[in-house]
């Protein structure tokens, strides 16, 4: 009797194992937990893209109104397939949008913007640090700020228009009432 339960164990395992991989087919990869929702960004002060365009981007740029953080970087696909998206969104002028190359070149980050848009109120140029306060896992990845300068939302990957109309702005209009 003894040795029926061990030839049933690698039947058990298998059913375990796939229900657990069934079960991982159902998890969005653009939503990553982030330990900073509700938390307040994290204190910083990034150079500008280009020194003789003044201040960079800080952390006190975000205090008094809704605001969008979008990290991209010249070098990332998903970043050119965004920023249509990114431009229109600054065009309706509905909320701000900051951004932080991040992990670039300057020079190849304004070539960048110079070829796709500039959407940004404000640029800063990240070495890396920032972005790791942030808990970024890569670009392109988009916070919604509020007026406290909380950070209220992340997106990881590409905006998409669906993603601001169905997310993004609903929120945007919470956080501002």
């Amino acid at each position: 009797m003894r040795r029926r339960w061990l030839y049933l164990l690698p039947a058990a395992l298998f059913v375990l194992l796939a229900a657990a991989f069934y079960r991982g087919l159902g998890i969005d990869p653009n939503i990553l937990p982030s330990a900073l929702i509700d938390q307040e960004v994290p204190d910083f002060a990034l150079p500008p893209l280009r020194p003789e365009d003044g201040a960079g981007f800080s952390s006190a740029d975000l205090k008094g109104h809704v605001s969008l953080v979008n990290a991209f970087a010249s070098w990332c696909a998903p970043c050119r397939t965004e920023q249509p998206v990114l431009n229109a969104l600054a065009q309706s002028k509905r909320v701000p949008i900051y951004g932080i190359d991040y992990k670039d070149k300057s020079e190849a980050g304004l070539a960048y913007l110079a070829e796709l848009g500039n959407p940004y109120v404000k640029i800063g140029s990240d070495a890396g640090r920032v972005g790791i306060e942030w808990g970024m896992y890569g670009v392109p990845e988009t916070f919604l700020v509020d007026r406290l300068g909380r950070i209220r939302y992340k997106h990881v990957g590409p905006l998409t228009q669906e993603v601001v109309e169905r997310t993004i702005l609903p929120l945007v209009a919470r956080l501002e009432k």
